[in-house]
């Protein structure tokens, strides 16, 4: 699955933060309920517009974007 599909940045929705496309719950208000201790039948019933794959989306764009900062830490390091 491209997370691209599911997640999206948009300047005129929750100020550029990026977004589950068609709504406006940001991957951080996701990451968050996650962090509190939601299981994702929770996370599911409480958004009913919401499918698995959001949240794998929401996982995976999470993933991708601590990878790119530890390479650019690393990278900034070795210079």
């Amino acid at each position: 699955m491209d997370w691209t599909e599911l997640i999206t940045i948009d300047p005129d929705i929750r100020g550029g933060k990026p977004c589950i496309r068609g709504t406006r719950i940001t991957v951080y208000d996701i990451l968050e309920y996650m962090a509190g201790g939601m299981s994702e039948a929770e996370i599911l019933a409480d958004f009913p517009s919401l499918k698995a794959e959001h949240l794998h989306a929401v996982l995976m764009f999470a993933a991708q974007r601590e990878r790119r900062l530890a390479m650019a830490e690393h990278h900034e390091i070795a210079a």
